[in-house]
């Protein structure tokens, strides 16, 4: 079983996640926000062979380069968002890639709407109930910040695509804060998109 930590780091206190295979000691680690030394003494000795990013803002990417220095790991990002922050990569995410964690894997699920190329890691381990890490897309009580009304009407479409066809017990780590279930959010999310908003929305945005 994958098992999936979380580090709370840094001012804006952001969510950093290590899914690790426990039977190897290897894992990926899921966006070093800030304070590089405490995220690698968190993860020892933990194999590291693969440096994640939910999307590109700098409160998500501040201790990259020091930890990726330190861990000689290959990071990974969605293209848009390399190019819209200018950021290192060494390859890019894809919707539907799946990157090996021991025998089990990441599914990336590209979300659209807090950035270009935010995404989204299920973890698909049928041996545990449903999970997945997803940055700033979704929230308790609401998506991610947007900086636009067109920006909010892409993210609700792409979680109607994406999160909302996943199973009601599917839990959802996100970037800040603590997690929720799909569940929970369902029929919040379904009342807030059909309704009529105005053509200004956008920024932190609520549905309940």
């Amino acid at each position: 079983m994958l098992e999936l930590r979380k580090l709370t780091v840094g001012p804006y206190e952001m969510n950093c996640y290590l899914v690790l295979h426990p039977e190897t000691s290897t894992g990926i680690l899921i966006d070093p926000g800030d304070e590089a030394e405490r995220i690698l003494d968190w993860i020892a000795p933990t194999k590291i062979t693969r440096i994640l990013l939910t999307h590109g803002h700098p409160d998500h990417v501040g201790a990259l380069v020091a930890v990726s220095d330190a861990l000689h790991a290959p990071i990974s990002l969605h293209a848009a968002d390399a190019q819209r922050f200018e950021l290192k990569s060494d390859d890019f995410l894809e919707d539907g890639d799946v990157l090996a964690v021991g025998e089990d894997g990441l599914q990336v699920v590209h979300i659209p709407g807090h950035t270009p190329g935010s995404v989204a890691f299920r973890l698909m381990d049928s041996r545990s109930p449903p999970r997945a890490v997803v940055g700033d897309a979704i929230f308790p009580s609401g998506p991610g910040h947007t900086a636009s009304y067109q920006d909010l009407i892409a993210s609700l479409g792409s979680l109607a695509r994406t999160v909302f066809t996943w199973p009601d017990e599917t839990v959802l780590h996100p970037g800040h804060g603590g997690s929720t279930t799909v569940g929970d959010e369902r029929a919040a999310f379904e009342a807030f998109r059909n309704a009529e908003h105005p053509a200004d929305l956008c920024g932190d945005v609520t549905w309940r």
